[in-house]
């Protein structure tokens, strides 16, 4: 089941409705990071990492699964950091998500954000090694902004989201909080 949330979920474009005047204003991101959290805060850290290596290993069979593709050769893109995080994220999530008296939208944000901190660093780290070796073309202003500091407001919003999607879930589910 955690397979398939993240991969609906990179196909959904993220959007907000903007009451005064109505309207809808497209996020810079899709719902494949807050799906693979609402996976982990629901079904815990093992089912997180176990879809999230999923995840991965359907991308990186050739299967167009990831924003910007996929295939083996993807790893050596700027955003593969950030993908690579998703299985310590998942965990990290998954793991908070867990502990007693987490059955409340604020504390389930939190691990989601603390889930999207891991992921972020993981993303960090391979842009910075990427741009130390000269990897790729774009400067690392660029790339941050790309794909870190431009999609983090909208996964910040995203992530209470999925923490109020997993209230529900848990108590629809009978996960004690």
């Amino acid at each position: 089941m955690g397979l398939l949330t993240i991969l609906i979920g990179s196909l959904i474009p993220a959007a907000i409705l903007l009451p005064a005047p109505p309207q809808v204003v497209d996020l810079p991101v899709s719902w494949q990071v807050p799906a693979l959290l609402l996976c982990a805060m629901v079904s815990g850290p093992r089912a997180g990492v176990i879809a999230s290596v999923a995840y991965l290993t359907v991308g990186l069979g050739d299967l167009q699964v990831f924003q910007g593709g996929g295939g083996m050769a993807y790893v050596l893109e700027p955003g593969f950091g950030y993908l690579a995080g998703f299985v310590p994220a998942a965990w990290l999530t998954g793991r908070l998500a867990q502990q007693d008296g987490m059955g409340d939208v604020i504390k389930l944000s939190a691990s989601a954000v603390a889930g999207l901190i891991v992921l972020q660093g993981c993303g960090l780290v391979n842009l910075l090694l990427g741009a130390a070796l000269n990897r790729w073309d774009p400067s690392l202003l660029e790339l941050l902004i790309q794909y870190s500091i431009g999609p983090l407001p909208g996964q910040l919003l995203l992530c209470i989201s999925a923490a109020v999607l997993a209230v529900v879930l848990r108590r629809l589910l009978v996960v004690d909080p």
